[in-house]
C-alpha cells in the first residue's frame, strides 16, 4: 500500500488490554482518527461536514488484519490512501506501523449519508472536487 496521508499516535495505558497490548478495537479508533485528520487536511472539519453540508461519512464495512501487536508507549504511524471514490462512497486502505514495521491493515468502506435521516446522499460537490484533486494512486 502506498500511504498518502499519515498521523502519529502514541499508545497510552488506556489503549491496552490485560495482556499489555493495544486492545483490538482500538486499531479501528486509530484509523478513524487518521481519516478525520485527513478530512481536516484537505480542508473540511468533521463538524463542518455535518453542519454545512448535512452529511456524515459512516463506516459501511471494515476488514481488519492484525499482524503484530502494538504496545504501551509505542509511537504508531497510522496511514491511509483513498482506493476508490464513487458518488456516495469512499474506499479507504489503512495501515498501522511502528518503527516502519507493519502491525495492522484495514480496508474501510465509507458511505455518505444524510446527517439526520441516515439515508444515502451524494458526496457534496465541494468535498468531491477536493478529494478528486488530492493525490490518488
Amino acid at each position: 500500500m502506498s500511504v498518502e496521508y499519515s498521523i502519529p499516535i502514541r499508545v497510552y495505558y488506556e489503549d491496552t488490554d490485560a495482556a499489555g497490548v493495544v486492545y483490538y478495537a482500538n486499531y479501528l479508533r486509530f484509523m478513524e482518527r487518521c481519516r478525520t485528520e485527513w478530512l481536516r487536511h484537505i480542508g473540511f472539519d468533521i463538524r463542518e461536514v455535518s453542519e454545512r453540508f448535512g452529511v456524515v461519512f459512516a463506516v459501511h464495512s471494515a476488514t481488519i488484519r492484525y499482524i503484530k501487536p502494538a504496545r504501551l508507549s509505542d509511537l504508531l504511524a497510522v496511514g491511509m490512501s483513498i482506493e476508490g471514490c464513487r458518488r456516495a462512497s469512499l474506499g479507504v486502505k489503512q495501515e498501522i506501523r511502528c518503527q516502519g514495521e507493519l502491525l495492522s491493515r484495514g480496508d474501510i468502506k465509507l458511505a455518505v449519508v444524510d446527517a439526520d435521516r441516515f439515508q444515502p446522499r451524494p458526496i457534496p460537490n465541494e468535498i468531491l472536487e477536493r478529494i478528486n484533486t488530492w493525490k490518488m494512486p
